[in-house]
């Protein structure tokens, strides 16, 4: 059979992607390797009542994809964007924030570290909501493939990008185009005085990354994940982030799009410099006119097409993409007295803390002292732990999961002592896991660190921001391309609008 598109990938990319080409009425075949869709939104069973959001503690897509493909119908619940984000301090202090202008329990919080920051929390919550936003129009922005502008083209979206910065009004335009290149760090000292509160900001700008509260860029990671976030809290789904993955595949489905699992794509084949379908693990053929690969850029282009089909210039680019991945996750399993209470708990006490969590990473060390946030879901404790390197420099990630996992519960076990004797099941997942069973290179959820030379523009390859490749008929739609990263659906809905925009569609 042949296909007008076929995309490589069912995660939540891969499927937006493939529902906007769906609904154009073109004829889409969605390849996973894994048994099941949903890719990182997917939510894995390690046994009876052991369910968990593996690599995700929530996330929502965006307003527009979710409207634009009528999701609501085919089952997507909504969520509350607005829920607790609680900082772990010594000596068994909290400090309780809601990214709300108006919430009085945050206030008082606040109050007790420092009544000027209290003061200026709804100033902030203001500043971050506009960049937020400017950012998401940013990211429904195509970027144009420097040097080579087509002002017909390009033209007019960078205009209107433009005037929605101006419109933000002097103040915050300057502020906002001054925070994206700075260390959190030097971003919070400008807002807040009170320690505590500023490094409970700045774990939220280095949360995903392998970067510490000193590395420049991270306002604008703080800028990103605040926008993805809806705030500072993960947005948790109700019944699990595969709800997410359950109703793109309805959609697909009834738009007459097709979704085949275990179906592990080995070859993007090409016939003259175009693409002209795929080749599977077990030796079966699929034509298309297109191909659009949701894997990250690195796996695609040197892994399933192959350097010998690329530009000798490209190859070097695609090989020097950074990914850099040092997360993991350990799952609890608990009889439910662990005593955790709801929200997004993290253990970033001081900015120094997050940076030395950081700088054991540097040196392909797992951290002693990492920075974790914690959710819970009725009994299970999922914590996210940061930083792991996928890199490390002695032994390898079979010899470090129990240390991974007793580092992790010993640290939240020092701020809820009943969670030890709660534990009845552990499952982890370290960045070689993350790079074996979900196929995220060297570990990195975002397919490319999302750092200054990587963003906007320069991602995911200098000159090559518009999804397409040197391979005629092969686009990028996943993490790695412009308006990746966390759960939105931004960059496969950018490129499957890119294609549909061209003659060949």
């Amino acid at each position: 059979m042949s296909f007008d598109a076929i995309i490589i990938g069912a995660g939540h990319n891969g499927l937006v992607a493939a529902n906007y080409l769906a609904k154009a009425g073109k004829n889409v075949l969605v390849l996973e390797r894994r048994a099941l869709a949903g890719g990182q939104i997917a939510t894995e069973s390690y046994g009876d009542g052991f369910t968990v959001d593996a690599l995700h503690a929530g996330g929502g897509l965006r307003p527009d994809v979710v409207a634009d493909l009528d999701l609501a119908r085919h089952g997507l619940p909504s969520s509350d964007a607005k829920h607790a984000y609680i900082s772990l301090l010594p000596g068994g202090k909290q400090l309780h924030l809601v990214a709300d202008a108006n919430d009085a329990q945050t206030q008082v919080s606040i109050c007790k570290l420092s009544a000027k920051d209290a003061a200026k929390w709804p100033e902030f919550v203001a500043f971050m909501d506009k960049a937020a936003a400017f950012l998401d129009a940013a990211y429904r922005t195509p970027m144009p493939r420097l040097p080579n502008i087509d002002l017909r083209r390009d033209g007019l979206p960078l205009a209107q990008l433009g005037w929605k910065l101006r419109r933000l009004g002097g103040k915050d335009m300057f502020r906002l185009i001054r925070s994206m290149s700075m260390s959190m760090v030097e971003f919070t000292e400008e807002w807040f005085e009170s320690e505590p509160l500023r490094a409970a900001i700045a774990a939220v700008g280095i949360h995903g990354f392998t970067l510490g509260s000193m590395s420049a860029g991270t306002g604008y990671t703080l800028m990103h994940n605040w926008l993805n976030r809806g705030g500072l809290a993960h947005r948790q789904v109700a019944g699990g982030t595969a709800r997410i993955a359950d109703a793109l595949v309805a959609a697909l489905k009834a738009n007459g799009g097709e979704l085949r699992t275990a179906s592990d794509v080995q070859k993007i084949l090409v016939d003259r410099q175009r693409a002209s379908g795929v080749r599977l693990a077990n030796g079966d053929e699929i034509g298309a006119r297109t191909v659009l690969s949701a894997a990250d850029p690195r796996r695609t282009l040197l892994g399933l097409v192959g350097a010998l089909e690329l530009p000798p210039e490209f190859v070097w680019q695609a090989q020097s993409i950074k990914m850099r991945g040092s997360v993991a996750k350990v799952h609890l399993l608990t009889d439910g007295s662990h005593g955790l209470p709801a929200g997004t708990l993290a253990v970033a006490p001081t900015l120094k803390y997050l940076e030395r969590a950081f700088d054991a990473a540097k040196y392909g060390e797992v951290s002693a002292q990492p920075y974790l946030e914690i959710t819970t879901r009725d009994n299970v404790v999922s914590i996210h732990f940061q930083f792991a390197p996928y890199a490390l420099k002695d032994g390898d990630w079979e010899s470090q999961r129990g240390r991974l996992e007793q580092s992790a519960i010993e640290i939240v076990g020092e701020h809820f002592p009943a969670l030890k004797a709660s534990i009845r099941q552990i499952e982890s997942i370290t960045p070689a896991d993350l790079e074996d069973d979900y196929g995220l290179t060297e570990g990195d959820l975002n397919h490319g660190q999302l750092i200054l030379d990587q963003m906007f523009f320069m991602r995911p390859i200098p000159g090559w921001s518009n999804h397409r490749t040197p391979i005629d008929g092969l686009y990028l739609c996943g993490q790695g391309v412009h308006g990746g990263g966390g759960i939105s659906g931004a960059s496969g809905r950018n490129a499957a609008k890119a294609l549909l925009k061209t003659r060949n569609a």
